[in-house]
């Protein structure tokens, strides 16, 4: 498999798009077996995706379990699910179910989804005609812009709001803080708090709150999220799952008012803004910051319910690349399209970064440098460009795609730019076909800001 367009700092890289076609390739010439993969989640919704494989017990088992295995934790990732349903080769089956076991490969993905979804996680292994059929959904959310309205956007490294009237924001603030190091729940909580009392200062009232923060969240509680990394489990339930609507129920008693708040996936928010300053549907969102969070709005202009948990969909097939830290698995977005790809090119880049330094401020050395003209910086943002091209293209196979919106503090200043070109260049010499389909576009350095928040404002729908 040979790269028409490599990364300039990464040369073993393994994109996944490329492996996958090229297994499909081979599959199909060696007389494919046919398998049906089923991911169920939440009131029975069921995403199903067919691919191309070799037939049991030809020499190609590992092979086979190899690949299989990286599409089912992509679809886990996209879709979110308690169940997988293996249809059409035991074997296959069998090992996707000892990974997915207790003590397996994928025990970190299996206790997220049970715990998201607060479900037992199973593996089902079943014949080809009794594969599982697709029942999907999808919902409008947001777009409301009338009256006066709080959003939020809870980053791992800085925190924003705005106050925002009848669409246009009045106010907007940006505050560095730490809630990844922070063990006690009160330091998130009054910090959101403080935030929230920061925006509503500057209306003559509070009609709504709309909140974009990394993580997993079912009717407006956190389930899980790495801003509350540190918080000790047995605290979590009592004072970190309703904190949102918490921090609105004490806003709203100082006020004097009851306050409406929706709670969103920060990737959903970045899709949404997509959708709202572009007027067009079938949006991938993806914010580059302290993770890779994404979001989707289908054709339909509608949001789809599913997980959109980008930061832990491998996109890199090459066994040796860098492992997340919290999920323990290898070429996960999180390390090409985060704070964290930047840190991890800088000494190939041949920069050295200080250890003391937060990884925010490691980034703002690396934009720096770039202002500088500095010339590893440059490669830095180049690498992540041919990452993040071929990544729309196996993103690609999930997702119906017109417009790929980039926001997140990696895509600020002239290094967005670079990976804007480089995406689009390596999309073009690999993928044509897809160049022509899907526009990958950064929003103005302003929207790229505080964009997040001024979308999240307008979650809630009130009556104002």
């Amino acid at each position: 498999m040979k790269l028409k367009m490599t990364a300039p700092l990464d040369p073993g890289y393994m994109p996944m798009a490329l492996v996958l076609k090229d297994f499909d390739e081979r599959a199909k010439k060696a007389g494919a077996n046919k398998i049906v993969i089923g991911i169920e989640r939440n009131k029975g919704y069921v995403s199903t995706y067919e691919m191309a494989v070799f037939a049991d017990g030809t020499g190609h088992d590992e092979e086979n379990f190899d690949i299989v295995e990286r599409v089912v934790k992509s679809l886990l990732w996209v879709r979110g699910g308690y169940k997988v349903i293996i249809a059409g080769s035991e074997v296959i089956g069998a090992k996707i179910k000892a990974a997915y076991d207790f003590g397996g490969l994928r025990e970190f993905d299996r206790g997220f989804m049970a715990r998201v979804y607060e479900r037992p996680f199973e593996v089902v292994v079943t014949a080809l005609e009794n594969a599982p059929k697709a029942n999907e959904a999808a919902e409008p959310v947001g777009r409301h812009l009338s009256g006066c309205r709080i959003g939020f956007d809870a980053g791992g490294s800085d925190r924003k709001v705005s106050a925002v009237i009848d669409g246009e924001p009045v106010y907007s603030e940006e505050v560095v803080w730490f809630p990844k190091t922070n063990s006690d729940p009160m330091y998130h909580y009054e910090g959101i708090l403080s935030a929230m009392k920061t925006a509503a200062s500057h209306m003559p009232r509070v009609d709504g709150i709309g909140v974009s923060s990394a993580g997993v969240y079912i009717d407006n509680k956190i389930m899980v999220a790495s801003l509350f990394l540190k918080v000790p489990e047995e605290l979590f339930d009592k004072h970190v799952k309703n904190m949102y609507l918490d921090v609105a129920a004490e806003l709203g008693r100082e006020l004097g008012c009851e306050i409406p708040v929706e709670v969103a996936n920060d990737g959903d928010v970045t899709a949404l803004a997509g959708a709202m300053s572009l007027d067009d549907t079938g949006i991938l969102g993806i914010a580059m910051g302290t993770s890779e969070a994404g979001g989707y709005v289908d054709l339909a202009g509608n949001i789809t319910g599913w997980l959109n948990e980008l930061a832990f969909v491998p996109v890199d097939f090459n066994k040796d690349a860098m492992v997340d830290e919290w999920s323990g698995d290898y070429g996960c977005g999180v390390k090409y399209f985060s704070q964290d790809s930047v840190i991890k090119l800088a000494p190939a880049a041949g920069i050295e970064l200080d250890p003391n330094l937060s990884p925010a401020e490691k980034l703002k050395v690396v934009q720096g440098l770039m202002l500088e003209g500095h010339e590893g910086a440059r490669k830095i943002y180049e690498t992540i460009g041919v990452y993040f091209g071929y990544a729309v293209a196996y993103y690609a196979m999930f997702y119906d795609i017109k417009h790929v919106l980039l926001l997140g503090r990696v895509s600020s200043g002239e290094g967005g730019n670079i990976v804007l070109d480089f995406a689009k260049k390596a999309i073009a010499e690999e993928f044509p076909e897809l160049a022509s389909k899907i526009n990958i576009a950064l929003p103005d350095e302003k929207s790229r800001r505080v964009g997040q928040s001024v979308a999240a404002a307008s979650l809630p729908k009130t009556e104002k």
